[in-house]
């Protein structure tokens, strides 16, 4: 017989087989080249269109100071410890949503579902995420073309309504911007996503810097700064506490399976509590910049803070048309916008991408743009919701919503919480036996000190799932029931 002949020769099967693949997957799956690549990728997921536009419109109907120092409790106490136990998930597993689940509970076990609610989220999302971020991309070309130089609120309010109103042309924009998604995913982790967040993160910091040295020239930059950080308390209700408290749980890109995904390219020796707090740190503080860029212009021209969208679109380059050099400050400030969606869909379509890459064996070239145009059409109904042709005019006759605000409020109030509370649950509760193991799993700096790790996985316990359901009876209504 030859060399290649016998018992040793013969074709793996069974769980012989399997503990092949598992230990190839190990080998050739994909890990950060450094930590500051990571802390920069993940923060680009946290950091997107939420940050620089809702936010402060969130900020603005809620009276500002009083609600900002809610939320910032919010994140320090709900957000922050999902995502450690979110990340450390990743890393203890080197699984995708639904393999870390089903590595940690078993095969047939219903947790995998949460992972499942995570990797459904990041299709949900994006499909209509992307739509905003075409919207904006197709800004920066408007602005490059210094169309931008009317200060007319009219003008400003029909271009939005132009851009948005368009149907073919807001596909459009949507398939170019997840063709620039797709196009940094599919380069891997280290030479595409963790390069990507590289540049854009710290030029999206930088833009922030300029506009908000910008902001404090202007005459309603003392307003703004007391508005954002005065304790006022107008406008503060209980409903604001729970705005604050369902902000600081969406922002941080926790419930969606992206940071578990994150993580599980991490290294063993990576300190999750210390990036976890980087992470946080640096969303916060392009959000609370954010406010700070965009509450002194609008009270400097007279505008209203509650504008949402239009905010954006419409007041914020109505204040550049009135400066010199218009057309510079619209194009900077429509790139970072584009910028920030961008870090936020990279992170997204990894998600998704990553349970076909992990779970079903695709290559990566296979499993990202397939999952980007599944996407893409899944986009579609949302980029012509807002257009003439009144798609799915009968649904939002029946139930009041189009399907861009069906998929926002799905996504948003349902499967984003579900999956957030699996996380705390599962991490709590059912790895809570295994104390040693998962203090050793959460890294260097929360590992060794026994009273914060105690803590912390009380906080997780108790604290967080109690706030999670406050905010999915909120959704459902029953405190407004209650009150009537």
């Amino acid at each position: 017989m030859g060399p290649d002949s016998g018992p040793r020769s013969r074709v793996l099967t069974g769980a012989g087989l399997d503990r092949l693949i598992a230990v190839m997957a190990e080998e050739q799956r994909g890990e950060w080249g450094s930590k500051i690549g990571f802390i920069l990728a993940a923060a680009g997921s946290a950091v997107g269109l939420g940050n620089v536009w809702k936010f402060p419109y969130i900020t603005g109907e809620n009276g500002g100071g009083l609600f900002v120092v809610v939320y910032l409790v919010c994140i320090a106490f709900v957000g922050l410890p999902i995502m450690i136990g979110e990340v450390m998930l990743g890393r203890m597993t080197k699984r995708s949503a639904v393999g870390a689940f089903r590595k940690l509970s078993g095969e047939r076990s219903l947790w995998q579902g949460v992972g499942w609610i995570g990797v459904a989220a990041g299709f949900v999302i994006l499909s209509y995420y992307s739509v905003v971020a075409g919207w904006a991309l197709q800004y920066v070309v408007i602005a490059a073309k210094g169309e931008m130089s009317s200060g007319d609120p009219a003008a400003m309010a029909e271009r939005f309504a132009a851009v948005a109103g368009n149907g073919p042309g807001a596909i459009a924009w949507h398939v170019a911007f997840m063709a620039v998604t797709v196009g940094i995913v599919i380069g891997g982790v280290a030479k595409g996503v963790e390069v990507a967040a590289r540049v854009l993160m710290p030029l999206l910091l930088i833009m922030f810097v300029a506009l908000l040295g910008y902001a404090m020239t202007l005459d309603g930059f003392g307003e703004g700064l007391n508005f954002v950080f005065g304790l006022n308390t107008d406008k503060f209700s209980a409903s604001s506490v729970l705005e604050a408290l369902g902000h600081s749980f969406f922002t941080l890109s926790v419930g969606m399976g992206a940071m578990l995904t994150y993580g599980s390219y991490l290294r063993k020796d990576d300190d999750i509590v210390g990036a976890a707090v980087a992470i946080t740190v640096l969303d916060t503080v392009v959000a609370l910049m954010a406010c700070l860029v965009l509450f002194p212009i609008t009270f400097t021209y007279g505008m209203e803070p509650t504008q949402g969208p239009s905010l954006v679109f419409t007041n914020i380059p109505m204040a550049f048309a009135r400066l010199p050099g218009s057309t510079v400050w619209a194009l900077t400030f429509f790139l970072l916008l584009v910028f920030a969606a961008l870090t936020s869909a990279i992170s997204l379509l990894e998600v998704t991408a990553a349970y076909f890459i992990d779970e079903l064996g695709w290559s990566r070239k296979l499993a990202v743009p397939l999952c980007g145009a599944v996407i893409v059409l899944l986009g579609i109904p949302s980029a012509l919701a807002a257009s003439s042709h009144t798609f799915g005019a009968g649904m939002e006759e029946a139930i009041g919503l189009n399907w861009f605000d069906l998929f926002d409020y799905v996504s948003s109030n349902w499967m984003l919480p579900l999956c957030g509370l699996g996380i705390s649950v599962f991490v709590a509760w059912r790895l809570g036996d295994e104390a040693r193991r998962v203090q050793f799993e959460i890294g260097s700096t929360l590992g060794k000190l026994a009273g914060a790790y105690v803590v912390w996985l009380q906080v997780l316990r108790w604290l967080v799932p109690a706030a999670i359901i406050v905010i999915m009876l909120h959704a459902l209504g029953v405190f407004e029931a209650l009150a009537g």
